[in-house]
């Protein structure tokens, strides 16, 4: 088996690796460094910044309380992208390390569908031809972009070259509340920029529970960052010192936000551009390439994974849907639960989530029972300094299996795993009260939070 892959992402590298390990001649085409956005310009690049700057504020703010004694402390944000860089690099050789383990061939060029069987890669080289028994497009996305006069002045920038500034601004505005948008604003935040967000839906980070996303609002406003909801961006222009946001208020009002730096972040589309798509026949809605369950293309012998196919746009999902495709290319049934997608924003305090929000169970008309849980009641959340946070459980009122799993506070991404396989195992609230947590940690507070689905806590007061 020939099998060729378009993109060299966290989709497009592990279809590579799975295809190679089931036994197929895999060769992978990537235009750009190998990783793709995620490795390189996007989820890597992103959380070392996050680190960096949350590990300056934490020195400012609570070393005294905590018993050391600090001098003059300052931010060398050219040290911080030095070592972003760093890491990057170093993920980036693993990767094309284990390209080579996995007997992978790696073509460092653009690719192009000439049939259904033939793929032609332009490199620095020259041209060259790459037959296939079957391919998997796995192209990723770009930023997208909003028509507003003046988004193309200098000073504007999306989220990769957000990433790659020479100095921090003095401010931002941050044209976006999404993911993307919220966590490059808690960067620069806490390195002291003046941030402003500018949103025209109801509220940030529309797609995770509103409960959950509060404390967060909280900890945003408390460091004086300004969060304009239902806010409409007419233009921008040059200003004297920077940039200056044109906005309408949801009354209609207009008003501006001047700042050194506006940040796009309104989302991300699919790359499938200039690949050929149309040529060949393979079907397209709105750039996103149409596949069905098993990630299979129009044309027969094509699949196609990840951001390119639309749906939800994660590092995590596409490197599933890539086994998936690899294996189904191989002869295998896979299978994914695609209702079942932990979603996780690196801010501090950081929010994850997994399965329904409260408000998806009652716009289903779902009889719920909502258990909540204050981290201000779970001891090592204290011994961290990071009470604000809270663990939500949403379950089936008569049946008790659990339906969603919300946390906001620290260490929520690497805990809602928990909430991931109790609701992929079909798990009641009484399979968690049934498991002991260990003490002291965050992660006890999942427990709390399941026995206060029957109004049960131990480490809060009763409910009145």
């Amino acid at each position: 088996m020939n099998l060729a892959i378009i993109g060299g992402g966290p989709g497009g590298y592990v279809a590579a690796i799975r295809a190679s390990q089931l036994g197929a001649d895999v060769t992978l085409i990537e235009k750009d460094a190998i990783g793709g956005t995620c490795l390189n310009v996007g989820c890597i690049p992103t959380k070392s910044l996050i680190h960096s700057a949350d590990l300056y504020h934490a020195i400012i703010h609570e070393a005294a309380s905590n018993g050391i004694s600090v001098g003059e402390v300052s931010a060398d944000f050219d040290a911080m992208q030095k070592r972003k860089a760093k890491i990057v690099k170093k993920l980036v050789s693993g990767v094309s390390g284990l390209m080579s383990a996995n007997r992978i061939t790696v073509v460092k060029g653009s690719a192009k569908f000439q049939s259904a069987s033939l793929i032609k890669a332009t490199t620095a080289e020259g041209s060259l031809e790459i037959p296939f028994d079957k391919a998997i497009i796995a192209s990723g996305s770009v930023p997208s972009s909003l028509p507003i006069p003046g988004a193309d002045l200098e000073g504007v920038v999306e989220s990769t070259g957000a990433l790659s500034l020479e100095a921090v601004p003095a401010s931002m505005c941050v044209i976006g509340g999404g993911v993307i948008g919220v966590e490059m604003a808690h960067i620069y935040c806490r390195l002291g920029t003046k941030i402003t967000i500018v949103e025209m839906l109801p509220d940030i980070l529309m797609t995770q529970d509103a409960e959950v996303v509060a404390p967060l609002k909280k900890v945003l406003k408390a460091d004086k960052t300004d969060i304009l909801l239902e806010t409409k961006v007419n233009r921008i222009e040059k200003a004297e010192n920077g940039l200056t946001v044109h906005v309408t208020a949801p009354d209609g009002s207009e008003s501006s936000v001047t700042a050194e730096k506006v940040l796009m972040c309104v989302g991300r589309r699919p790359a499938t551009e200039n690949l050929g798509l149309d040529e060949i026949g393979i079907a397209t809605e709105r750039r996103r390439i149409l596949v069905d369950a098993h990630y299979r293309t129009s044309v027969e012998s094509i699949y196609a994974i990840g951001d390119c196919i639309g749906g939800i746009m994660l590092a995590h999902v596409a490197s599933a849907e890539g086994v998936c495709a690899a294996e189904h290319c191989m002869g295998l049934e896979p299978s994914l639960q695609m209702d079942i997608v932990p979603s996780c924003i690196y801010t501090s305090p950081e929010l994850s989530g997994v399965g329904l929000t409260e408000k998806e169970a009652l716009t289903r008309g779902l009889d719920i029972a909502v258990g909540v849980f204050p981290l201000m009641g779970n001891g090592k959340s204290l011994i961290l300094g990071d009470t604000t946070g809270l663990v939500k459980y949403i379950a089936d009122k008569n049946t008790h299996k659990i339906l969603g799993l919300h946390m906001c506070g620290p260490n929520a991404t690497e805990l809602i795993v928990e909430g991931a396989l109790a609701i992929s195992k079909k798990a009641t609230v009484e399979d968690i009260l049934s498991v002991i947590h260990a003490h002291p940690t965050v992660g006890e507070s999942l427990q709390e939070a399941a026995h206060s689905v029957f109004g049960n806590c131990f480490h809060m007061p009763p409910r009145r």
